[in-house]
């Protein structure tokens, strides 16, 4: 049985500061770590900083996710840089600052959050007719985040929820991996993947049929079997297929066993034998 990537989500979110350059130097030390997600969206100059969420404001599990407030995009870059994420003492990096932390031995899944806009229409498949423009929005913070991943000497696979994303990853940066991440119209992101040529797909943990965990509600998707066989799929495309996000180690096994190629996990530790 092959042993899939270890994935660390947003630097293993479980037990460190999320997307921070604490957590990228704590998932670096990590033997098993052969790659870390992160999110990236533009402060107010454009310049590609590490932050999942729209707003500084929001919350995890009831603690404040930093002690500012506002959208991200609309915050210049000395603010974010003030703002101590999860009261962990640590602040909101830029991507250039993330990635010098890391060896060039590990690998970043660099996530295309947003390019500064709540307009971004993620998990569809677009009409023909918005595509151009959906790129077009999308291609200057692209283009801000390739310069910086340019000067990172380990692998890069760039990814996103969105087709505009994606497009302008391909005009962008045609010599990085592109993945298509699928939400809850799996088949919306099997076409985004086969639009754009795309090397690798991610699906949530309950889209991998003949598992335990298919079927299971988790995040905002409900409680259904799988409408597409992704592995079969992946297989004839020749895609890899990176599953997100699991908190366990009986589920970390369940996706092994199955065959995906990559696990996006919570915590460290999931992929090791009983």
């Amino acid at each position: 049985m092959s042993q899939p990537t270890v994935i660390a989500h947003r630097g293993y979110a479980g037990v460190a500061p999320e997307n921070t350059v604490a957590a990228a130097e704590f998932a670096a030390a990590r033997e098993e770590t052969e790659m870390l997600e992160i999110d990236v969206q533009p402060a107010a100059c454009g310049t590609p900083v590490v932050f999942h969420d729209d707003r500084l404001d929001g919350d995890r599990d009831g603690r404040p996710i930093t002690d500012g407030e506002g959208l991200v995009w609309e915050t210049d870059l000395e603010t974010l840089a003030d703002c101590e994420v999860l009261e962990s003492g640590a602040s909101v990096p830029t991507l250039e600052r993330f990635l010098a932390a890391l060896p060039d031995s590990i690998g970043v899944n660099v996530e295309l959050k947003n390019p500064g806009t709540a307009d971004r229409r993620p998990g569809e498949a677009l009409p023909a007719a918005d595509r151009a423009e959906r790129r077009e929005r999308w291609s200057p913070f692209v283009e801000r985040v390739v310069e910086v991943c340019e000067g990172f000497g380990g692998e890069i696979l760039f990814s996103s929820f969105c087709e505009g994303a994606i497009a302008a990853a391909r005009d962008v940066a045609a010599g990085y991996p592109a993945a298509a991440l699928c939400y809850t119209d799996l088949e919306a992101g099997l076409q985004v993947a086969r639009r754009y040529d795309c090397e690798a797909i991610h699906p949530p943990r309950n889209a991998i049929a003949g598992t335990a965990l298919a079927g299971e509600a988790y995040d905002a998707l409900p409680a259904a079997d799988p409408a597409v066989d992704l592995l079969e799929t992946a297989r004839e495309a020749g895609w890899a297929v990176n599953v997100w996000t699991v908190d366990t180690w009986v589920q970390f096994d369940q996706l092994r066993r199955a065959g995906v190629d990559g696990i996006v996990v919570e915590y460290p530790g999931l992929g090791g034998e009983p």
